[in-house]
């Protein structure tokens, strides 16, 4: 053994490792079988959390089941105190992307933890004979126990913000249908002129869609907080005491802030990730509904003299290398990009989950991946879409008017005073004099300028149900 490094011993032989790492002879095996993804599992705050979140609640139950002696219990308890305020996340240094389960990263958490608890209790670094990585801080687990668990932790906390985003942005989409509240405009259905609205009703549904997703997202939520905690190997508990499961629960509940709960069955809870599909089945959701969002944006600010023009996105940044003075719609852009990224890693979710066998999927670490990627963007894309786009959107109401008394669609508005065919011949001949609908409606004598003007200059009947008044001016 030299300075620079300490010798380890695993299954298969000897191994050098670097004096001063946290880690061990499985994470450094581990760091050179698997150069997959390039992203290390410490750069997954929530899940390196959650990890020392299960190990302090594992060290906790054993100690009270007198399964592990107090100085050795409270060393490992300290240890992964240090690591959930944010110490030694560089030391998980294993790709997200392995295989074996999620053994690696296991092995990773259970050899930091156990070089910082020697630390702690003032011995040296891979002095194991006095506190074991396995025998201590792993006592009572399996990886097939650990690693789900924890992923579920660590992605309840990620769900956590990205519910905090969606919520800013719905706040910012509702801010603006109270703004545009009096803004009338026409609607459109497959991008033909509809019936008229006004841009405030536009903007809600948009904070209503989020609104729905957001109560889609605290469903899934509860379904990953059932675990499978104290089913070691596959979910039959062997090498665990009879009451570690129920305890441990408890005490990470405690430890982490979520709400966790045993699985009535753990042999079923081992093998199934079905929970893991519905999570990322509900991003793709809001993946979706914030692309169809995002399109919308793109194409109501589409101009700025040669498009709908309808609203104005608030510039960020130069557009062209060659056009000058263009402004692209890059927010709304980059938005769609992140859904369709989603799309794809649903895609990985159905894969794995399919392929998973017998009493284990071994597919676990790709599906953590997909899903913490998908949690972190849709987040990041939430919070850029309303702070960098949403709240500075301004639009035009003399223009937006202008665009209903022009259109064709207002017609609609008038059916149930003239009838649906002296309705449609008043389209076609505006259609094919150019002139508007009031125009044509007035040179044919078919309502008074009294009706006219109620009927016009009312946006109530216009943008919401109104008959029995069409009725009554009949």
């Amino acid at each position: 053994m030299s300075a620079e490094f300490r010798r380890e011993h695993d299954l298969l032989g000897w191994l050098d490792v670097p004096h001063g790492a946290y880690y061990g002879v499985h994470t450094v095996r581990a760091s050179l079988n698997f150069p997959i993804s390039g992203v290390s599992i410490g750069l997954y705050r929530h899940l390196v959390v959650a990890l020392a979140s299960v190990k302090e609640a594992a060290a906790t139950t054993n100690r009270e089941l007198g399964l592990l002696d107090g100085p050795r219990a409270e060393a490992i308890m300290a240890a992964c105190r240090e690591i959930r305020s944010g110490k030694l996340h560089e030391q998980f240094i294993v790709d997200v992307v392995q295989g074996g389960a999620g053994t690696s990263t296991n092995m990773n958490a259970n050899e930091v933890i156990a070089n910082r608890a020697l630390e702690l209790m003032g011995a040296e670094r891979g002095q194991y004979d006095l506190l074991h990585p396995l025998d201590h801080v792993n006592l009572g687990q399996s990886t097939n126990d650990v690693y789900p668990t924890a992923l579920r932790v660590g992605l309840y906390r990620s769900a956590e913000d990205l519910l905090n985003a969606m919520a800013g942005l719905r706040r910012s989409f509702a801010a603006k249908a109270e703004e545009f509240a009096g803004y009338l405009k026409m609607g459109r259905t497959q991008l033909q002129d509809a019936v008229p609205m006004t841009l405030g009703q536009e903007f809600k549904t948009f904070a209503v869609m989020m609104a729905e997703d957001e109560q889609r997202l605290r469903e899934a939520m509860e379904l990953i907080s059932e675990v499978n905690l104290g089913g070691t190997a596959i979910g039959t508990g062997l090498n665990s005491h009879v009451d570690y499961a129920r305890l441990a629960c408890q005490h990470l509940a405690t430890i982490s802030g979520v709400e966790v709960i045993p699985a009535g069955d753990l042999i079923e809870a081992t093998q199934d990730v079905g929970g893991l599909v519905q999570l990322h089945s509900v991003l793709k959701r809001i993946a979706v509904k914030l692309s169809k969002v995002a399109n919308d944006l793109r194409l109501l600010s589409s101009g700025p003299r040669a498009g709908f023009g309808e609203i104005q996105l608030p510039p960020v940044q130069a557009g062209s290398s060659i056009m000058p003075g263009k402004v692209n719609p890059v927010i709304p852009e980059v938005v769609n990009q992140v859904a369709y990224s989603v799309v794809g890693n649903d895609i990985t979710i159905t894969m794995a989950a399919e392929s998973g066998q017998l009493q284990l999927n071994a597919f676990e670490p790709i599906m953590a991946r997909a899903l913490f990627s998908s949690l972190r963007e849709l987040r990041s894309a939430c919070t850029v879409l309303a702070e960098r786009c949403v709240d500075g959107i301004t639009a035009d109401p003399v223009a937006l008017l202008t665009s209903v008394e022009q259109s064709i669609g207002l017609v609609t508005a008038l059916v149930p005073y003239l009838g649906y065919r002296s309705a449609t011949e008043v389209a076609q001949e505006a259609m094919a004099t150019g002139a508007s609908v009031v125009d044509v409606v007035r040179g044919q004598g078919l309502m008074s300028e009294s009706a006219l003007d109620a009927v016009l200059g009312t946006p109530h009947l216009l943008t919401a149900p109104g008959l029995q008044a069409y009725q009554n001016m009949r």
